[in-house]
């Protein structure tokens, strides 16, 4: 497939430089916004559906999202360095250069989802001691944890096929291809599981499946994702969408791939150490009561405020996506300012969606933690935490706008370092101090994290206003 094929597939490859930039950010990321808001369903779901099981469940699947989280750090080593080559060169109008870059991003990425299979598979008992899970509890968690991480043997190749197609500023397919995953899994993890209200039981009832419990919610999730990793690559196959697959061109030799990895490597290890940092969080969480009772209700009522704060990462996700792809193509048409003005809108339009944000998690946490949970001794302690947590959403998403921006510069290196001082130097040290020091159980934990998203906005916006990644070669 030549340079000019691959023209042809575009309509107009240029538009995203030439466009109003306002009109332009919110066509990038309203796609993303859709797809990542259909993938918070599938989580929120899991979480519901464990909460009919018992806290034991609500803490694997919660576990597990923590786990899910580290599999998406990791995987940014790919989708990082991936969507910054490709819009380098796809705004240079060097489109043959873009699609031998993504065909190297697919064999990049099935090597990484290999490589954190095994490592969930290895690392789910000393995961679960860790969390100072013990019988029951630790055998589910560990169960779950495998069923769960077979998964990321296909969503590896959704990720970097996604990630090649945005650097094209191709959004929408992706979001339809990703879309399709998430409403399927909550079909399947619903059927399979057999909990759930009497609506959805009647269903499961009809079919004559034999209800697999929790199980059910991880081998719903693995069929999901085995399904999307195998519509991307059919996707691509086609080359309907400026992109092809060209199985002599999925290698890891040669300069696309070294382009890759010198901007995606330390994104990578900028995510493992920031679930590293998240690992500890999670253990001083664990060790805010010495009553078992306490701290389960503790730990699930830590699990349900984080899965429904990643509401927050929806718009976060969607616009810094967008600011990435725009960002990369301005560069490399010539075009900083542009470059520059763009990641400046995002945080903005972005910034007034956490506003909004922020007043339904203050006004609505009682009634989130009823409807996730039906134990009162996790409303107790889950619901003044959640309000005060409500209070730090614009820090939150501005640091991963700016982030997500100046990853779509190549300039991973400086933001892995702010994040390194945010979540080890201010967030587990607060938490600790706040928590268990002076006893301020889960209040005084979040009190650590909420002070790193601030210290990280502040210091991610610094260094995007400064502008020295316009000049970033890659």
């Amino acid at each position: 497939m030549t340079g000019r094929d691959i023209e042809e597939d575009v309509a107009n490859p240029n538009e995203l430089l030439t466009a109003p930039l306002r009109s332009t950010m919110l066509r990038l990321a309203w796609p993303v916004f859709v797809e990542q808001l259909l993938y918070f369903l599938v989580g929120l779901t899991d979480t519901y559906l464990a909460g009919f099981i018992s806290k034991e469940a609500t803490t694997a699947v919660g576990l597990a999202a923590y786990v899910g989280w580290l599999a998406s750090n990791i995987f940014s080593l790919v989708s990082s360095g991936t969507v910054a080559v490709v819009a380098r060169h796809w705004g240079a109008g060097e489109f043959e250069s873009a699609n031998r870059s993504a065909n190297r991003a697919l064999a990049i990425g099935a090597v990484v989802g290999l490589a954190v299979f095994a490592l969930i598979w290895l690392a789910a008992p000393s995961y679960a001691a860790l969390m100072k899970l013990e019988g029951k509890t630790a055998e589910m968690v560990v169960r779950f944890l495998r069923i769960d991480g077979a998964g990321y043997l296909f969503s590896c190749l959704t990720v970097a096929g996604a990630a090649a197609m945005r650097g094209t500023g191709q959004m929408r397919v992706p979001m339809m291809i990703l879309g399709f995953v998430n409403v399927l899994n909550v079909v399947v993890t619903t059927v399979l599981s057999g909990v759930g209200p009497a609506e959805w039981l009647a269903i499961t009832d009809r079919l004559g499946i034999t209800p697999l419990g929790l199980d059910g919610i991880a081998y719903g999730t693995l069929v999901a994702r085995a399904i999307g990793g195998l519509i991307t690559l059919g996707v691509l196959s086609s080359g309907r969408f400026g992109l092809r697959l060209i199985p002599s061109e999925v290698s890891l030799s040669g300069e696309p791939a070294r382009r890759i990895l010198r901007v995606g490597l330390p994104a990578g290890l900028d995510g493992l150490l920031r679930w590293s940092g998240q690992l500890g969080f999670l253990m001083i969480v664990a060790r805010l009561s010495d009553n078992e009772s306490e701290r389960t209700a503790i730990m699930a009522a830590h699990l349900i405020g984080m899965q429904v704060e990643s509401v927050s990462f929806l718009p976060a996700g969607a616009w810094g996506m967008a600011a990435a792809t725009l960002v990369g193509q301005s560069l490399g048409a010539k075009q900083p300012e542009r470059a520059q003005a763009g990641g400046r809108e995002a945080a903005w339009q972005c910034g007034f969606l956490a506003i909004a944000l922020m007043a339904v998690f203050y006004f609505g946490a009682q009634p989130i933690y009823e409807m996730m949970h039906k134990d009162p001794e996790v409303h107790t302690v889950g619901v003044s935490a959640f309000q005060f947590n409500a209070l730090f959403q614009v820090p939150l998403v501005m640091a991963i706008v700016y982030t997500f921006a100046l990853q779509g510069a190549g300039e991973t290196r400086l933001p892995m370092f702010i994040n390194l001082l945010g979540v080890f130097g201010v967030r587990l040290t607060l938490a600790y101090v706040c928590g268990i020091v002076l006893h301020g159980g889960l209040i005084g934990a979040w009190i650590g994290m909420c002070c790193d998203n601030t210290v990280r906005a502040i210091l991610v916006a610094l260094l995007f206003r400064r502008g020295r990644w316009m000049s970033k070669s890659l």
